[in-house]
């Protein structure tokens, strides 16, 4: 049967196309937030590295209520490195609503989330958001979405998509441009009307396959997902089904509910219900929850595999211990197990050393977020420079490969141009708009992206956008120079003075200031020239008792600069490191005695010879 008093949506997009604050709107709208109600602005968005970033990172769940019907929602991630999170979801829902915005139209995510959408056999419904925007072209963007939908080989069905005019930071929208615009009732109303209630078998055993992992501080974990069948209450007993097909019995400590930005406490639900159910403490997204009489597992949930791996270390610096609370290898395996039942798009391997685990995901944002987390904790880890991981195809290696576009200023976009080129990129796009900016499409691997990013800000100025996202895999392009300068690497260790750096900053540009504490064989500048300088930073000035005429003239320093942690990872080479810790990111030499670098480097050369 068919259940009329329930829909179940989500809403996919590209990054800053304005999912969350459609949801804040939607939560207004629909009086599930009263009137005289604060609500932060991205109200969905509770973390605060997702608030600082102004991107989603995790998918969370909402509901309201439109004409006695309960809408459950679910917020996603527009970044493609945290696809995993889109893809557990879209199992939940009946159909989505796919907005994209009215200036920009489809971007690399877009097709990226619609692409899983249609795969899942799911009917958008499109929303064209930002209508107000002055430089908006609604209608061309509506021939772009068309032929998006066409490329992905979207069926007949599928293809008659309904399409809504918004602008969900004035809270409104339409289904005709010329139409009043006043409210969201409009695009509520098309949701009741477009979207099918789930079908349900209300009458079988209890089944729920688990979407989301959430974490409540008196019931530990809750289990989110969509009951497939059957009714479940708060006390029944239950069976939770792994990836191998064992079976663990246990019983429905707390069951809820969605409603607004709150779960709530029910007593029963029913098939095609979305709830948290806790009571299974080591629940996994992807695994069932049955009744204990018809313990069925479910099909594992599809997730992408991984394509950038890097190295996870115990900090074994000369300052480890000193800034943080958690340094030892085993806290930092026990953390990347938690983080594993959770995070189904990443990856943990054993390496030969105890001290060190091989660390896969996503993209470079998927794992510098898990990074900068664990950092906030109170963890010390160093990590490597990110490589791609490769595959042996048909035809030969093969490497991950993006589509990336870009936006700049036409004056600025042949650099860009040269850059991608000569980084492996194929141009697959290139467009004139009224205002001076060109659009960029490329095809490119993703080891030409690995430390671009800064780069592309300095060549444009810090005006360009640049958008990606993984387009699958091809053949292996051979070895890219990934940078070109060498560094300085600090000599002893010690606090750094103002009188060695006036000195040094005339060999490159520097990362610390007076009074920084360094170590030996710590990274304390980018040299100007290819190879590296061991230099120190810590020199002062005698002391004596002879008067010089330039003895009052003031110490002029320029600027050092300081690294985010994607930048950090972005300019190491293979043998050099980030330390991160509470307090402070710093770059170092996976070998810190300089004389021990210096025979290594002498054994590399005569085996090359």
């Amino acid at each position: 049967m068919r259940r009329h008093d329930v829909r179940n949506i989500a809403i996919i997009a590209h990054v800053d196309h304005g999912k969350t604050t459609l949801v804040d709107g939607l939560l207004r709208q629909s009086g599930t937030v009263a009137s005289h109600q604060r609500l932060q602005d991205r109200a969905m968005d509770k973390l605060d590295l997702e608030r600082e970033r102004g991107i989603t990172i995790l998918s969370k769940n909402t509901a309201i209520t439109w004409r006695d019907i309960t809408v459950n929602i679910v917020d996603t991630p527009g970044h493609s490195d945290f696809g995993g999170e889109v893809e557990r979801v879209l199992g939940m829902v009946d159909s989505v609503l796919l907005l994209v915005d009215a200036a920009e139209g489809p971007m690399p995510q877009t097709r990226f989330v619609l692409r899983k959408a249609l795969s899942h056999g799911l009917k958008p419904i499109v929303v064209i958001n930002k209508i107000d925007r002055p430089d908006g072209r609604p209608d061309e963007v509506l021939n772009e979405v068309f032929d998006l939908f066409v490329a992905l080989d979207a069926n007949d069905e599928q293809l008659e998509f309904p399409v809504l005019y918004a602008s969900a930071r004035q809270g409104w929208a339409v289904k005709d441009l010329g139409d009043e615009q006043t409210s969201l009732t409009p695009l509520l109303d098309a949701v009741l009307e477009h979207v099918e209630g789930p079908e349900v078998d209300p009458e079988g055993p209890f089944q729920l396959q688990v979407a989301t992992i959430d974490y409540d501080e008196f019931v530990g974990r809750i289990a989110i997902g969509r009951i497939r069948r059957g009714t479940v209450r708060k006390g029944m007993g239950i069976a939770a089904v792994d990836f191998d097909g064992k079976v663990r019995q246990t019983r429905v400590s707390r069951l809820t509910g969605f409603s607004g930005l709150q779960q709530i406490e029910i007593t029963e639900a029913q098939a095609g219900d979305i709830v948290g159910i806790a009571g299974v403490t080591d629940a996994l997204p992807g695994e069932t929850i049955c009744h204990p009489s018809a313990p069925e597992g479910l099909p594992p949930i599809a997730v992408d595999e991984p394509t950038i791996s890097m190295e996870f270390i115990a900090n074994n610096g000369p300052f480890a211990g000193t800034e943080g609370k958690w340094v030892t290898s085993r806290k930092l395996r026990e953390r990347l197990g938690r983080e594993l039942q959770s995070n189904v798009s990443l990856r943990v391997e054993d390496t030969e050393s105890p001290e060190v685990f091989k660390v896969s995901g996503r993209g470079e944002l998927h794992l510098g977020i898990l990074i900068e987390t664990m950092r906030r904790e109170g963890y010390e880890l160093m990590v490597s420079m990110p490589r791609v991981i490769l595959h042996e195809g048909e035809n030969g290696l093969e490497e991950p490969y993006e589509d990336v576009t870009i936006e700049c200023g036409e004056a600025l976009s042949g650099a860009v141009i040269q850059d991608l080129n000569e980084r492996g990129g194929e141009m697959q796009e290139m467009r004139q708009s009224t205002d001076g900016t060109t659009r960029l499409g490329y095809l490119i691997p993703s080891r030409g992206l690995i430390g671009y990013r800064s780069r592309f800000l300095t060549q444009t100025r810090g005006t360009g956008n640049l958008y990606r996202t993984f387009a699958g895999y091809g053949p292996y392009k051979g070895p890219f120079q990934r940078r070109a300068a060498g560094v300085l690497v600090a000599q002893e260790t010690g606090q750094v003075t103002a009188y060695a750096m006036e000195t040094l900053q005339e060999r490159g540009q520097l990362f610390v200031e007076p009074g920084d504490k360094v170590y030996n064989g710590q990274i304390v500048g980018e040299n100007a020239r290819q190879q590296d300088m061991v230099v120190n930073p810590c020199k002062a000035k005698k002391l004596d008792n002879m008067r010089s005429a330039t003895k009052e003239i003031d110490t002029k320093l320029a600027v050092s600069r300081k690294f985010a942690l994607e930048e950090a990872l972005e300019f190491i080479n293979a043998d050099e490191l980030v330390e991160i810790t509470p307090a402070a990111i710093r770059l170092r030499k996976r070998m810190l005695d300089h004389n021990e670098r210096k025979r290594l480097e002498k054994i590399a050369e005569n085996q090359s010879n």
